[in-house]
């Protein structure tokens, strides 16, 4: 079972991701834990306070150190965390590797920033592995921790109904999946390629990989250089 703690200043944005379709199956079936842990309960006063100005002056706010150290300082006295991750745009490109390995962990922390991000002291002392979803910025990491989770999540033995379909999606091999079909044949006179009608379950494997390496010749060039 993978268990993961996310620590945020807005859990209700986390709700929905993990309360539907695979993620609340995945956790129906005690494959996966999702705790959301709002910051505020480690906030510094009475007026729940977890961030303040930037020195050296600039827009935006700052999470600040003591009420991050100490969420993390808590829950790491409950359990051992594989990783500690925190979510910035600045971070390495998560991609399907990284779900792959993480997805072999037994327990993991999710730090999510907000405002202009967290007091880079933090980093520096908790953090041990940064993501990113992609080159741009977010109100907050919520919505990018949920993707982390869901890509991570679906790779669990036994989440995914069929575990064999999560072998074939995009990037495992370095290659977007091939186009898929299903009923009925004939679309407005579009019809579907003959060979997966056929019967043959070696000629479709040939012709699926056939076409994911000339769809990814086609659309991502730049993963048949890697």
């Amino acid at each position: 079972m993978l268990h993961i703690d996310i620590i945020t200043v807005v859990p209700e944005l986390l709700d929905s991701p993990f309360a539907h379709s695979i993620m609340k199956r995945a956790q129906e079936k005690g494959l996966l834990t999702v705790e959301c842990h709002n910051l505020r309960k480690w906030a510094i006063n009475k007026h729940m306070q977890v961030d303040d100005y930037q020195f050296g002056g600039g827009a935006g706010m700052v999470m600040m150190p003591e009420p991050l150290a100490n969420a993390i300082d808590e829950l790491q006295s409950s359990r051992k965390y594989d990783a500690i991750i925190y979510m910035t745009p600045d971070g390495p490109r998560f991609n399907q590797q990284t779900a792959n390995q993480l997805s072999l962990s037994e327990n993991l922390l999710i730090i999510c920033g907000h405002y202009k991000g967290i007091d880079e002291r933090i980093r520096q002392q908790y953090i041990t592995q940064e993501i990113s979803i992609g080159d741009y910025v977010l109100s907050g990491g919520e919505l990018a921790a949920a993707v982390v989770v869901d890509a991570i999540g679906r790779l669990i033995p036994g989440v995914l109904n069929d575990e064999t379909s999560a072998l074939f999606d995009s990037f495992q091999d370095n290659l977007l999946a091939p186009p898929v079909y299903t009923r009925p044949a004939d679309f407005r006179g579009s019809k579907v390629p003959e060979i997966l009608t056929q019967g043959d379950p070696k000629l479709v494997a040939e012709w699926r990989y056939e076409q994911s390496i000339q769809r990814t010749k086609e659309r991502r060039p730049d993963l048949m250089e890697d």
